[in-house]
């Protein structure tokens, strides 16, 4: 078959590729861009595309009869620009990265090690045993609420309770209780799950019914200390109310690695706002990385090969995302 893959994203996850595949197929690698004609036609003509855009204004894939995308997200991808009968799938793999992420965020505020080399190498002994000016709190004693409760929301409930702490969940479909979940709430309940925990994780995907589902009064519904970590989408917190929650410590602080903006062709080096989130003290940035690690790359190639070998002999695909 003739596969595509294209853009940069997509080429992370083109390395050694063949040796996934059974039998011969051409594979060629295509710009951002698609900036000749050349790519173009390579484009139209391809049966399987492995890429994370498509628009009404790139050339029309006619024989497409795959478009994986090599991610969880595919709301860049523009159905109606998918030809009849063309399967869109997605991948994920990245939830054990991102569950190791959000347990690194938050046993830092419980073990500030960064702050207490910082001290230490001035000479202050702050977190010296025996000083009251020491003492900590303890990840175990505390609760995490989650939004969501997909391939992520399920790998850090485990880890969660790993350390003994308490998991409550809102989700759109209910969640029953058990050894990895203590309460239950659904999104029409958010006001009571926001104060249910001192750290909450929004892991849900972008949608019309998701965008800005977490506002002012959700954030004002947290617990005073809280903190809110989005590792999902940045849109499903609303960008003003987070701010403003953040601003006037209405919340403890957050812990954000999904944005509003994003590099692209015009800005190489954008701030990730249309707000100076970056002078903010309570707040720690960082840029769309807890996903990407080599486990990920792993798994999500595996997934891409999988679902090639599954179309070459006309079987069910998997991850098959509602078109």
């Amino acid at each position: 078959m003739k596969i595509v893959f294209h853009g940069e994203n997509a080429r992370s996850f083109r390395a050694g590729i063949e040796a996934h595949l059974d039998g011969g197929h051409e594979i060629v690698d295509l710009s951002d861009a698609l900036a000749t004609e050349a790519e173009r036609e390579r484009f139209r003509t391809a049966e399987v595309i492995v890429g994370i855009r498509l628009t009404s204004s790139m050339p029309r894939p006619e024989r497409l009869r795959l478009y994986q995308a090599p991610a969880a997200g595919v709301d860049q991808i523009d159905r109606s620009a998918l030809p009849p009968g063309c399967a869109l799938c997605n991948a994920f793999g990245h939830e054990d990265a991102i569950a190791e992420y959000v347990m690194t965020a938050l046993l830092l505020r419980h073990a500030p090690l960064p702050d207490a080399d910082a001290r230490l190498r001035r000479g202050d002994w702050r977190y010296w045993a025996g000083r009251p000016t020491g003492l900590r709190t303890e990840l175990g004693g505390s609760a995490v609420g989650l939004l969501g409760y997909g391939h992520i929301g399920k790998a850090i409930a485990a880890r969660a309770k790993a350390f003994g702490m308490r998991v409550t969940v809102a989700n759109r479909t209910q969640v029953a209780a058990g050894p990895t979940v203590d309460e239950s709430y659904g999104l029409d309940d958010l006001d009571a799950f926001m104060g249910s925990a001192d750290a909450i994780v929004v892991s849900l995907p972008h949608t019309p019914a998701t965008t800005g589902l977490v506002g002012t009064r959700e954030l004002a519904a947290m617990r005073p200390h809280g903190v809110i970590l989005n590792v999902g989408r940045g849109p499903v917190i609303d960008e003003q109310a987070l701010f403003d929650a953040l601003k006037s410590g209405a919340i403890g602080g957050a812990v954000i690695d999904t944005w509003y903006r994003y590099p692209d062709a015009r800005d190489q080096h954008p701030m990730p706002g249309s707000l100076p989130f970056e002078t903010l003290p309570n707040l720690v940035m960082t840029p769309h990385m807890s996903g990407w690690t080599e486990g990920t790359i792993r798994r999500r190639m595996q997934t891409i090969a999988e679902n090639v070998g599954r179309l070459s002999r006309g079987q069910d695909l998997v991850n098959l995302v509602p078109t």
